[in-house]
């Protein structure tokens, strides 16, 4: 089995309940209130940034100079790609970017960060990668998801969100990644794997988390 498969395998239930969560249903069917989807855009563009943060270290921990580029490549394309989306609707929102810095993280969103940037300082290129990939790669099958509910696409409002997080640029970044994942753990040992797939599960369940509290717009 690929790490990459019993990565997906260990997180799958909470995956499960990531998609049937009523904020992320909320979006297929275009009846969540907009109100939580300004939260959660403003939450998870403070998120991003510190994201971008834990590729960064990927740079900074590579002894390769091609692992060294795959990283840096990912920070862009956080800067200036995934956060193309929500530079968008802050437009839509009427949000400008120094609001956005003027809102405090919530307390889940701080936990989640701080927990990857702790295990990104504390290992190297495996673990940093295991943090990530939880938050890519579900996002990747929740607008697979999402894209398959008849209309969601054309959606004058959520329909941008989705085809965003189901598009084939999407998911080339993020299926470089799984690959990425496997290739860098190539012959390791059990307990590491078994510490990478705690990584993962862990941000996995951040993921829902993070769900929650935008379903709650926790403080």
């Amino acid at each position: 089995m690929k790490t990459s498969e019993r990565l997906h395998e260990a997180a799958r239930p909470v995956w499960e309940k990531c998609l049937s969560h009523p904020f992320v249903k909320g979006i297929g069917d275009g009846t969540l209130p907009a109100e939580n989807f300004k939260y959660f855009m403003l939450q998870d563009y403070l998120y991003l940034f510190e994201y971008a943060k834990v590729f960064a270290l990927g740079v900074v921990k590579s002894r390769d100079q091609e692992l060294m580029r795959t990283f840096a490549r990912n920070v862009d394309e956080i800067l200036d790609g995934e956060m193309k989306v929500h530079r968008s609707y802050m437009k839509r929102l009427g949000i400008t970017e120094k609001q956005v810095f003027e809102v405090k993280p919530a307390l889940d969103n701080l936990s989640y960060t701080n927990y990857m940037l702790a295990v990104a300082n504390a290992g190297g290129p495996q673990e940093i990668v295991a943090s990530i990939l939880a938050c890519s790669w579900s996002y990747a099958e929740i607008g697979q998801s999402l894209i398959k509910i008849p209309g969601a696409a054309e959606h004058t409002f959520y329909g941008e969100w989705i085809k965003s997080y189901a598009s084939s640029e999407y998911a080339d970044v993020n299926d470089a990644l799984i690959a990425l994942m496997d290739r860098l753990t190539e012959g390791t040992g059990e307990e590491q794997l078994a510490y990478l797939t705690e990584v993962f599960v862990n941000c996995s369940r951040y993921e829902l988390g993070f769900w929650d509290m935008s379903w709650e717009m926790r403080e």
